[in-house]
């Protein structure tokens, strides 16, 4: 077993437990933190189903983004769906034996997507230098995960288009992973880089403003059914503190 096999088998159990238990806690911080005011963003849903519905229409097609600007819009959806597509051509190396036709199918999809992802990815880091209050309120921290987002994409395709590598060996790897059954890593110097790159953002990822992925579950504004005359809205500290007085 190589060195570089080692490395690699460590860092990405390693990234792996950090991403799962960094999310978990930031997702028990979300459910944990109260919510005093019902401030359901209107025109908002006055049933539960509405809400369901709300939401879905926000993760699915980015209604309230798409309400607020087009060209964000625009290029926030060719990254989130090209994403979409390319980590569900991922798959396959995760996946033990034959693929199913369904992942077979996506495959000339996902290669393909990563091109949206990228440029998707370019146009809203254009947004930070191009639109005034945007370049004022982005830090660099804004601009390094864009640029490791470009470069995770970048590298990726070149994998596909430039420069191939050992499919079948990179899914030997991670299988293997998976079955605490280590195999070796190919040792093709783009496929080292974007892997690298995936580690690292799997290791910032919960510590990142990324977090509006599983954040926007728990936002007050989305959640919540416009119901205030119907029914008081009251927290369970509150209620608890109600019942002590």
């Amino acid at each position: 077993m190589s060195f570089l096999t080692v490395a690699f088998a460590l860092l990405f159990y390693a990234a792996t437990i950090i991403l799962i238990a960094g999310l978990a806690a930031r997702i028990r911080l979300y459910a944990k933190t109260p919510a005093p005011l019902k401030i359901a963003t209107t025109p908002a849903p006055t049933t539960q189903g509405g809400v369901v519905l709300r939401m879905f229409r926000e993760v699915a097609f980015f209604e309230s983004l798409f309400k607020a600007t087009k060209w964000t819009w625009l290029f926030g959806y060719l990254f989130h769906f090209g994403l979409f597509l390319v980590l569900a051509r991922h798959l396959r190396y995760f996946w033990p034996g034959d693929t199913p036709a369904l992942l077979n199918a996506i495959q000339p999809f996902g290669r393909y997507a990563a091109f949206a992802m990228i440029a998707g990815l370019l146009g809203l880091w254009a947004r930070r230098f191009l639109v005034d209050r945007v370049r004022y309120i982005s830090a660099f921290s804004d601009h390094l995960m864009l640029a490791l987002l470009v470069l995770i994409g970048l590298t990726g395709a070149g994998m596909s288009f430039v420069r191939h590598t050992d499919i079948v060996g990179v899914k030997s790897f991670f299988v293997g992973l998976m079955t605490f059954n280590w195999q070796q890593l190919p040792a093709d110097p783009l496929l080292i880089v974007h892997l690298s790159l995936v580690a690292a953002l799997m290791i910032i990822f919960p510590f990142s403003k990324l977090l509006h992925a599983p954040g926007v579950f728990f936002s007050p504004t989305r959640n919540q059914v416009d119901n205030p005359r119907e029914q008081r809205h009251i927290t369970d500290w509150a209620r608890k503190l109600e019942e002590q007085s």
